[in-house]
């Protein structure tokens, strides 16, 4: 895998949209604080544009992405926000270019369609990161999650230990040790890939899931599609990261749902395979950023996963 040449300061950031449509009201603030990182930043027209709840028409999308990799004054590439949409500019990507000129790309939850992409037809690291309109600009933003977000897009070749903030400790599902190559992201993005072209490639890799305001039957059904589609068997292990506001379809009856805790006993704990649960990543904060592409160790008992390669 290619690992993109560190940011720095000074770099010139591509802001795009590839997915939903960015609330003008909040364009400004992202900026500045991307800015304030020490970065300069190329507003892309998608930012701006607005095709019912896409960001632009899949035409402008996909040629935005091509034009920030193509560009040699953009040195890394953010998505300001999710939504939904990059699957739609999967077919109109010139990945053979794409692959030619590797750079940070940043992002998460819908961003996963493109992380996956590039990962596999590219063999380029991506960064699984808060995202410039969302986390970037809310009063909640805390350091450890500036830090973790720092750490990964301006040293991409540091070996560190992904860990957890010292409060909110990782839990141990199934205990055992695996090497792996590490994928992944938002469940949703992750299941819809199936039967594609684009579809993630889990064999011998430690599969990270998140996912946020799914229902616990929706979680149930997608698991199991993973399962019977052998992606589940195929991963050496897995990481669950945050499931925010994902609970019982009714919430005025919860004893009609199962539990993610008893989906995940009764679908993932008979894979016998490591699995960390509780890893602070995904739509929350404090939120830890990903390498995704990069090699680690996951020592599911000590609760320690290493980045090797």
């Amino acid at each position: 895998m290619i690992r993109p040449k560190a940011l720095a300061q000074g770099d010139t950031i591509g802001l795009i949209s590839a997915s939903g449509a960015m609330p003008p009201e909040k364009l400004n603030a992202a900026i500045a604080s991307i800015e304030k990182l020490g970065f300069n930043v190329m507003v892309g027209e998608t930012c701006r544009a607005r095709h019912g709840y896409l960001a632009g028409s899949d035409e402008l999308r996909a040629q935005e992405v091509n034009d920030m990799f193509r560009n040699p004054q953009v040195d890394g590439i953010f998505c300001i926000r999710g939504g939904y949409g990059a699957t739609k500019i999967l077919p109109k990507l010139d990945f053979d270019m794409i692959q030619a000129n590797p750079k940070v790309f940043a992002g998460y939850s819908d961003v996963t369609a493109l992380h996956i992409a590039f990962n596999q037809k590219c063999k380029f690291v991506t960064y699984h990161t808060p995202m410039p309109s969302t986390e970037f600009i809310t009063q909640n933003m805390d350091q450890y999650t500036w830090d973790s977000f720092c750490k990964q897009v301006m040293a991409t070749d540091n070996n560190d230990l992904l860990l957890n903030p010292p409060q909110q400790p990782m839990t141990t599902l199934v205990t055992g040790k695996a090497t792996g190559q590490l994928i992944g992201g938002n469940l949703t993005l992750i299941t819809a890939s199936l039967g594609t072209p684009y579809e993630i490639d889990t064999k011998g890799k430690i599969l990270f899931l998140e996912d946020i305001d799914e229902s616990e039957q929706r979680v149930d059904r997608m698991l199991t599609q993973l399962k019977l589609a052998g992606k589940l068997d195929d991963a050496a292990g897995l990481l669950l990261g945050a499931w925010t506001n994902c609970g019982p379809e009714n919430p005025q009856h919860p004893e009609r749902s199962l539990s993610l805790k008893t989906i995940f006993e009764e679908i993932l704990i008979p894979l016998q395979k490591p699995i960390l649960m509780d890893l602070a990543c995904g739509h929350c904060l404090p939120t830890m950023s990903l390498p995704l592409g990069r090699t680690i160790i996951v020592h599911a008992e000590t609760k320690k996963i290493k980045v090797v390669g």
